[in-house]
């Protein structure tokens, strides 16, 4: 939904009036046992995945008489969505383990998904922010070819890029020379350099059509992501272990937690309940009806939803 400037000033002017005469604290602005609910912001990173997953919490909260801002979804990769939820500009966002972890410590991620869970809890929990349960789904960063590549190259692990690393064209992450677990990661296990390579959103279209032109001979895409399957591409398989335990967790500020008064234990319990139904698979299947069959994110959202009983 989209407001003119005139309107989008006026909405945040009010906002700051309303902010003013409530609590104190950068979270929702009703106070903590009032009658109304408070109004959810709810944001995300930028690619197709982390969009829906925003949505498919924000429709579930609605439909338990949540208002829900969603200014912040798709707002940007982590280095804008990570601020803007310690901030308060969003209050609940979905999260990767692994990188959200490697974001703030590297030296913490691992493939066990409930270490990275109790790591980054003790890492924001200082910055008033609750990691919930995470779920079994989980998407890495996977790092891809196309079968004529992969034969013309002899390519099937990450480690056989090292002796053609001079003339493989690379396409990565916008944030990869600034991410560890992708540039860091690729120069120490590899060998791999990414300052020339090209730098494009990681699971997303315009990755895949560089894949397609011949643009770039590998791109890191989603290991989720259909595209790969409808390609027939390879997987390099990462045989040096440099990618974390990626599995989906909502994160939420305290501030709008501590906001919902009694009713505290049954918002997370929506949240939990979303993770605990989502798998890899199907991740997978609702990627290929939003990347491949073109489907609106908000109606493959709201079909999971229905299907899984969150929503009538």
């Amino acid at each position: 939904m989209r407001m003119t400037r005139r309107l989008a000033i006026g909405a945040a002017a009010l906002a700051l009036i309303v902010s003013a005469c409530g609590p104190g604290g950068g979270g929702s602005n009703s106070p903590s046992g009032g009658g109304s609910k408070p109004t959810v912001k709810v944001g995300s990173d930028g690619f197709y995945e982390a969009k829906l997953m925003a949505e498919i919490y924000a429709q579930a909260l609605e439909a338990k008489g949540y208002t829900i801002d969603r200014t912040g979804i798709g707002i940007g990769a982590r280095a804008v969505s990570a601020p803007a939820l310690e901030s308060g500009q969003i209050e609940l966002k979905p999260e990767y383990l692994g990188g959200g972890l490697a974001f703030y410590d590297k030296t913490k991620v691992s493939g066990d998904p409930a270490a990275e869970r109790t790591a980054l809890q003790a890492i924001l929990g200082a910055k008033g922010i609750t990691v919930l349960e995470f779920s079994p789904a989980a998407d890495f960063n996977a790092f891809v070819v196309t079968q004529e590549t992969a034969t013309e190259m002899n390519l099937a692990r990450m480690s056989d890029l090292t002796a053609v690393k001079d003339t493989i064209k690379l396409g990565v992450a916008s944030d990869c020379p600034t991410n560890p677990v992708c540039g860091e990661a690729l120069k120490t296990a590899y060998g791999l350099d990414v300052a020339n390579a090209t730098l494009l959103s990681a699971c997303d279209t315009p990755m895949v059509q560089a894949l397609q032109a011949g643009t770039i001979d590998v791109g890191e895409l989603c290991s989720t992501q259909p595209e790969i399957a409808v390609n027939g591409w390879v997987v390099l398989e990462d045989d040096k272990a440099t990618q974390p335990a990626e599995n989906l967790v909502p994160l939420v500020r305290n501030s709008l937690l501590d906001a919902l008064g009694g009713e505290k234990d049954a918002f997370q319990t929506v949240l939990n309940d979303i993770s605990a139904k989502m798998t890899t698979e199907t991740l997978l299947d609702l990627g290929k009806q939003i990347q491949v069959d073109k489907k609106d994110i908000a109606v493959v959202a709201k079909a999971w939803l229905q299907a899984n009983g969150f929503v009538s």
